[in-house]
C-alpha cells in the first residue's frame, strides 16, 4: 500500500493547548516500560511496571534510560509528566506522531522529536516511527511507538562496556541514540541506491508499466526521507549551539558530527530525487520512441501497400473491356508489378535510411 505523505488529524481540531488526544496510528495492544541504569562499575537492565519505578534518587549517581513502548496510553504520559515535571504541551507533542522533527529547550531537560526509519528483514517498505526524547540530568526518557528500534547497538554498548558511554553522561546517552537514527538512514539509502540500479537497468532493457510503478514508489520514498531528514539539520544545529548545562562542552564535537552525517544524508537524498526525475523523463522519452518506431514500421507498410490496392482496385472492377483482362498471362504480369513496385520503394526507403 503507497505510504500516505501528506496527513491530517481531524480529532485535534478545536482541542485546547495542551490537551493529551493521542493521534496517529495505535500498534501495541499494551504500553511496555523498560529501563537501563548504569555507572562506569555497574549495569542494571530490567522491564518495570509503572513510570515511578524509573524515578531515582537524586544523589544516586547511574545515569538512567527509561525506554516507554507504545504512546497510546494517555494516562501513562500524564502520570510520566507527574513523574518528571514535564509540560503538557512537551506531552501533546509526544503524543502526536505527524510532528516534525523539532527541539525544544526548557528549564531543567531539553525535547527532540524525530524519525526514526527502519527496513524490517524481508520487507521492501520503508517503515517510519516518531521517536521522542527527553533529556534531563543523569536521564534520558525515549518514546516510542512500538516495540522494535535501531537502538540494539546502544544497548550492547552498555551491557558489554564498550567504549565511552558508560564514562560518560545522559548527554552522550542522547547522542548514542541520535547516532543510531542517522546511521541507519545510510542504511535505507543504500538500499534505495541499489534499487535505483536495478530500475536503471530495466528502464534501459525494457521498461514497461510496472517500472513506471516503482519509480513512483521510489519518489515516494525520497519525499518521506526528505521531510524526515531536513528539519533533522535544524535540531543538529540548535543542539550545537545550545548553551544548557546538560549538555557537557566535549560532547559537543559529537554532535558536530552526526551533524556532518545529517547534511552528507540530505546530499544523497537530493541526488536519488534527481537520478529519479530523470528516469522519469527517460521513461517517457522511451515509450514515445517505441511508440514512433511501431508507427513508422505501420506507415511503412500502409505507404507499401498503397499501390498494390491501387492496382488490385483496378484490376478488380466489374468491366468486360480490361487490357490484359483476358490476356493468357495477365495473373503472373499483375503480381510481377506488385513485386517490382513493392521491391522498388523498399529500396528507395533503405536508400534513404528510413529502414
Amino acid at each position: 500500500m503507497p505510504k500516505k505523505v501528506i496527513r491530517t488529524h481531524p480529532k485535534k481540531i478545536g482541542a485546547s493547548p495542551g490537551t493529551l488526544i493521542h493521534v496517529g496510528d495505535r500498534k501495541v495492544d499494551t504500553a511496555q516500560i523498560s529501563l537501563i541504569e548504569y555507572t562506569a562499575e555497574k549495569f542494571l537492565e530490567k522491564s518495570v511496571a509503572t513510570i515511578d519505578a524509573g524515578v531515582a534518587s537524586e544523589d544516586s549517581p547511574a545515569i538512567r534510560w527509561l525506554n516507554i513502548d507504545g504512546i497510546h496510553q494517555v494516562d501513562l504520559l500524564e502520570r510520566c509528566g507527574v513523574c518528571f515535571d514535564l509540560h503538557s504541551l512537551v506531552l501533546e507533542d509526544v503524543l502526536n506522531t505527524g510532528h516534525r522533527p523539532k527541539f525544544e529547550e526548557h528549564d531543567d531537560y531539553l525535547f527532540l522529536v524525530l524519525k526514526m526509519l527502519f527496513l524490517p528483514q524481508g520487507e521492501t517498505d520503508i517503515r517510519t516511527e516518531q521517536i521522542s526524547l527527553i533529556l534531563k540530568d543523569k536521564l534520558v526518557i525515549s518514546f516510542q511507538e512500538q516495540a522494535g528500534d535501531v537502538f540494539d547497538s546502544v544497548r550492547e554498548r552498555i551491557r558489554n562496556n564498550r567504549g565511552r558511554i558508560r564514562k560518560r553522561g545522559a548527554d552522550y546517552l542522547a547522542y548514542a541514540l541520535l547516532d543510531s537514527i542517522i546511521d541507519n538512514y545510510f542504511v535505507i539509502l543504500e538500499k534505495i541506491g541499489e534499487e535505483i540500479e536495478l530500475l536503471e537497468d530495466e528502464l534501459l532493457a525494457d521498461p514497461a508499466p510496472a517500472t513506471l510503478h516503482k519509480i513512483h514508489n521510489l519518489k515516494r520514498e525520497m519525499i518521506l526521507l526528505r521531510k524526515s531528514v531536513w528539519p533533522l539539520r535544524e535540531v543538529i544545529s540548535s543542539l550545537q549551539r545550545s548553551e544548557s548545562e546538560l549538555i557537557d562542552e566535549g560532547t559537543g564535537i559529537f554532535f558536530k558530527d552526526i551533524y556532518d552525517h545529517t547534511i552528507q544524508v540530505i546530499d544523497t537524498v537530493e541526488t536519488f530525487r534527481d537520478i529519479l526525475a530523470g528516469m522519469l523523463d527517460l521513461y517517457l522519452s522511451s515509450i514515445s520512441n517505441r511508440m514512433n518506431e511501431v508507427m513508422k514500421t505501420l506507415t511503412i507498410m500502409a505507404t507499401i501497400f498503397i499501390p498494390l490496392t491501387f492496382l488490385a482496385g483496378i484490376y478488380g472492377m466489374n468491366f468486360d473491356v480490361l487490357p490484359e483482362l483476358h490476356w493468357r498471362w495477365g495473373y503472373a504480369a499483375f503480381w510481377m508489378v506488385c513485386l517490382l513496385v513493392s521491391g522498388s520503394m523498399v529500396l528507395f526507403f533503405k536508400r534513404k535510411q528510413w529502414l
